[in-house]
């Protein structure tokens, strides 16, 4: 009887222990698992035209999916890393966009300005990827040599097909927001289609201004802001403006000869904390004459979204909307 109780007390410590070891092993294959699709890779294709920086280069970076060590220095793609819930570490803190100024606390390493990256700091950093777009394209080398760097830049010229370019990079790296990222490009492709149907309706046709201080500059399709004509529909006031990223030198008598229904303004001063405000210098008497003054149609678009932003899932609708407002 004895040996019958010594034999069942062994053979249930056996089957304990093999449940055990199969519960182990279970948790074992899930991190090899978990640690797998973390450290899969992934290649970027990217080809970068950029006036600004004098390029025509392409370029092709391998990097690990999911980066935990996220540089940001494009404000537009901070916005959308933030729209997705995507945690960064280090952002470019001078002349941040209000409507990000959360990204202004010390929690997060201060990489430099948008046209002067503090290479120090990012390599202090060590960051798993850098994200850069037009104002960092002349140093993509350099930045390349700290961490794998992905240019995602909006090109003007094809405004949409860039930013979904974009945007599908952006699901490309980090997995998991694939989905998000598709839902989120809808809700754009809803707007713009509304907008655009309503700048058809109205017949109007507008003019884009950039006031820099006591000088102004004009931009038509295909440029730096020709997302209001190119992919809005909203008609130019003056289609031979040459496409270009610093605009046409204009007067406020040209400005009187085209006689616009719209006027958009964007206003350099005030989104880099310097020069004049723009409406001292546009509104003087000779713009003063134009039908856009007259029927209260000189729009000062937000210009943190227009000259700092752009480009991001949450400043694109930001921009349409307010030109589907100025269409009202």
């Amino acid at each position: 009887m004895k040996k019958f109780w010594l034999i069942a007390l062994i053979t249930l410590f056996a089957v304990i222990a093999t449940a055990c070891g199969s519960d182990d092993s279970d948790d074992s294959k899930g991190s090899s698992s978990d640690d797998k699709k973390d450290s899969k890779e992934v290649t970027i294709n990217q080809h970068i035209v950029n006036e600004r920086a004098d390029m025509d280069e392409k370029y092709k970076v391998t990097l690990d999916a999911n980066p935990k060590k996220v540089a940001v220095f494009d404000f537009g793609m901070l916005d959308t890393l933030d729209k997705l819930g995507i945690e960064v570490e280090g952002v470019s803190q001078n002349t941040i966009p209000p409507y990000l100024d959360k990204y202004k606390d010390d929690k997060y390493t201060n990489i430099g300005s948008l046209k002067e990256p503090d290479f120090e700091a990012l390599s202090e950093m060590a960051p798993d990827v850098i994200l850069i777009s037009g104002r960092q394209a002349s140093q993509y080398d350099e930045l390349s040599k700290i961490a794998p760097t992905v240019y995602l830049g909006v090109d003007s010229e094809n405004y949409m097909e860039s930013f979904k370019e974009n945007m599908d990079k952006v699901g490309k790296i980090f997995t998991d927001k694939q989905d998000d990222v598709k839902k989120e490009v809808k809700k754009i492709e809803d707007q713009i289609k509304e907008t655009k149907e309503k700048a058809e309706k109205s017949g109007e046709k507008a003019l884009i201004v950039l006031a820099n201080d006591d000088k102004m500059s004009a931009y038509g399709p295909k440029s730096r802001f020709g997302i209001i004509h190119d992919v809005l529909g909203v008609e130019a006031a003056d289609t031979k403006i040459e496409a270009s990223t610093h605009g046409q030198n204009i007067s406020s008598e040209y400005i009187k000869k085209q006689n616009p229904d719209i006027l958009y303004v964007v206003d350099r001063g005030t989104a880099i904390g310097e020069g004049e405000p723009a409406k001292e210098v546009v509104e003087n008497k000779v713009v003063k004459t134009t039908d856009a003054y007259k029927n209260d149609k000189i729009v000062y678009l937000d210009p943190y979204l227009w000259y700092l932003a752009g480009g991001g899932l949450e400043s694109v609708p930001k921009m349409i909307d307010e030109i589907n407002e100025s269409l009202d």
